[in-house]
């Protein structure tokens, strides 16, 4: 457990599952981001991994590069056409270390933000971030709204399968000081063959995350619950942020 830091932690052990059991279609998100970038334009993702975006918003013509923990990632994104186009760094996305930008648009989706383990890091991510930022530029960010009734005594269990081959479950551990929610994903298989799936999360509330914007130089521009821009409410369990510098 003490590898959560580690950028290639999550990439290492879910690169040879992940494209499987991620099937979010990612057109929304692309229609939403290459809105943003100028013709000619310049855009970076962090946490690229295996190009689920990356690689359809470089098909509509905008120069993409990434920064991925995880070489996994990285050669599962080399794998698919257009894939090998995509520029990428391997290294720590609170760092940015060999991107100098400036980019037009900068971008983390699906909760990835969070997958940085301290607030310290999330600022550092920001910070760098605004650092290779165009005037002008935006910074998008996709994440959820953390639900802490799920938590009964700090803890919650999902069984996210049950057939008579094979059990699926999931263990949660909240800490509402450090704002962190440990996860053990367990599969039990009829052989009796046991996998644990580690992860760890640092949640931030939409109001911390402004502030780590401005700490950094940037500014909230606008705010929806997903990418049709649909209006963000008191009862939105996930947003889409956008920053300006």
């Amino acid at each position: 457990m003490s590898r959560f830091g580690d950028p290639a932690f999550f990439g290492d052990r879910y690169a040879h599952e992940y494209d499987g059991h991620n099937e979010l279609d990612p057109t929304p998100a692309v229609d939403f981001l290459a809105g943003l970038v100028p013709a000619g334009g310049r855009a970076l993702e962090l946490a690229v991994g295996t190009g689920r975006v990356a690689v359809p918003l470089a098909a509509r013509g905008v120069t993409v590069d990434g920064i991925e923990g995880s070489a996994a990632m990285v050669e599962r994104m080399r794998t698919k056409p257009g894939g090998v186009g995509i520029h990428t760094v391997v290294g720590d996305m609170a760092d940015l270390a060999g991107l100098d930008g400036p980019y037009d648009l900068a971008y983390l989706v699906y909760n990835t933000l969070f997958n940085l383990p301290t607030q310290e890091r999330q600022i550092d991510c920001f910070r760098n971030v605004a650092r290779v930022l165009a005037p002008g530029g935006r910074f998008v960010v996709e994440a959820f709204v953390q639900d802490l009734t799920v938590f009964t005594n700090g803890q919650r269990v999902n069984t996210r399968a049950l057939t008579e081959d094979e059990v699926r479950m999931e263990y949660e551990l909240h800490d509402p000081v450090a704002q962190t929610v440990t996860y053990q994903r367990v599969t039990i298989d009829a052989t009796g063959r046991t996998t644990l799936r580690p992860l760890l999360l640092r949640y931030c509330w939409p109001s911390e995350l402004d502030l780590m914007a401005r700490l950094a130089g940037l500014r909230l521009t606008a705010r929806y619950t997903d990418w049709d821009r649909s209006p963000f409410t008191k009862d939105s369990r996930r947003h889409v942020s956008v920053y300006g510098r």
